[in-house]
């Protein structure tokens, strides 16, 4: 999430949380087999927003560690831009930025002039460029509920989740997991069978603190592990199978007050019109200096490459939506480019929305339950592919999408269909 909203921050962590998961005996197996007969599993998809893959090999994250050994995880290449809306909107519709229409966390759109497209809006024109898993669910007879993700508050054609809550950054991360445990205590005909859960904090100190070791980061990772812990186990005492999917949306890098661009050192602000700065920029000629700004932009950069938007490498995938700005400037790992400086770039910290090949932007996946087999690591691949994961393990026919269901198909237990 963007730094403006990182105020909100770890002061509501709870240092005492579930114990790790733990091994069950042949009586407690059997107990819990009693309990599960007539429960159909439930399939929960967590994002963990920042969360690098080495986090797992940190020695905080037991519960992590534990779905892990019992399923599949890995690294997994976030789409480009490695930014938080345009990749939790291509888990959940299998198709790229460029193809869902959300090309990043602030953007515009000539049909409608004068708007702009930030984290909190919801608008559908904004986000019918691409139908949702729950949608698609609820469309089918599949009962969902959105424990938060960006777009779970949209309407699209008068369908919504069946339960959804507002996102609000002040809920704790334990008031969130007793939503869900609370959800699985009712009646079967309103109990959801597709759930979504989502975790800020991890990403919310990554940006203050950046992605080194270090006790604050530590804390939030630690808290986010002890709260999936306790979901399990909160499940598991219900008698409720659940098949986990958890991911990030992408990595982490340190920046630093010494690797920034000045984008006025570059061309006047006045000049042009910016869409977005940091980590990536994005921005549009003025009617009359077209040329002028091409000529200032598109030149050689110390640090940063820029290209016009119909020229973008097309390794990036990046570039045909027309809301993509119509020049994309993109630093070097780690460096930032600003039109006016923010005042809490005084130090160390981390960013993410880089080349989305970089290693420090790979995302993590872990997938685990009932219908997945003991895999181990997996090599990485593309997040588009997680989609059609969850819509195999959900019961949902899946939309067409830019993924598929191969790397996952040998870990599929006899029966997954």
């Amino acid at each position: 999430m963007i730094r403006s909203i990182f105020s909100l921050l770890l002061a509501s962590f709870l240092l005492a949380g579930a114990p790790v998961l733990a091994a069950t005996t042949p009586e407690q197996s059997e107990s819990v087999s009693e309990r599960t007969e007539g429960r159909d599993p439930v399939t929960i998809l967590i994002s963990i927003d920042g969360f690098r893959p080495d986090y797992l090999e940190r020695g905080i994250t037991p519960n992590l560690n534990a779905l892990a050994a019992s399923g599949i995880y890995g690294p997994m290449r976030p789409s480009f831009p490695s930014k938080t809306f345009p990749n939790h909107w291509t888990l959940v519709t299998g198709k790229t930025p460029d193809h869902h229409g959300i090309v990043g966390n602030t953007m515009e759109d000539a049909a409608r002039p004068g708007e702009i497209f930030k984290m909190a809006t919801q608008d559908p024109f904004w986000w019918n460029e691409a139908e949702p898993i729950w949608i698609t669910a609820e469309k089918q007879g599949i009962r969902s509920a959105t424990m938060f993700w960006p777009g779970s508050e949209v309407e699209f054609d008068g369908v919504r989740p069946a339960d959804w809550w507002p996102f609000n950054q002040k809920l704790s991360n334990d008031r969130r997991i007793n939503a869900i445990v609370d959800w699985m205590r009712r009646p079967e005909d309103i109990r959801p069978r597709l759930v979504t859960l989502y975790f800020d904090t991890v990403d919310t100190a990554g940006h203050y603190y950046g992605p080194a070791p270090g006790d604050k980061l530590h804390a939030a990772i630690a808290d986010v592990d002890r709260e999936i812990g306790r979901l399990k186990q909160q499940l598991d005492h219900l008698g409720q199978p659940v098949n986990f999917v958890i991911a990030s949306d992408h990595g982490m890098t340190e920046t630093a007050p010494e690797r920034i661009i000045h984008l006025d050192q570059i061309m006047a602000s006045d000049q042009y019109h910016l869409v977005e700065d940091g980590n990536y920029v994005g921005l549009e000629p003025l009617a009359n200096n077209g040329d002028a700004v091409r000529a200032a932009f598109l030149r050689p950069h110390e640090h940063m490459e820029c290209w016009a938007r119909e020229n973008i490498p097309a390794h990036f995938g990046y570039g045909t939506n027309p809301r993509v700005p119509a020049i994309l400037c993109l630093p070097e790992t780690g460096w930032v480019a600003y039109q006016d400086v923010p005042e809490w770039m005084t130090g160390i910290g981390g960013g993410h929305g880089y080349d989305h090949r970089d290693p420090d932007m790979m995302a993590f996946f872990l997938s685990s339950g009932p219908a997945i087999t003991a895999g181990g690591q997996l090599p990485a691949f593309d997040n588009v592919k997680i989609y059609s994961l969850v819509a195999r393990l959900a019961g949902v026919k899946p939309e067409a999408s830019d993924g598929s269901l191969a790397p996952f198909e040998q870990m599929l237990a006899p029966g997954t269909d």
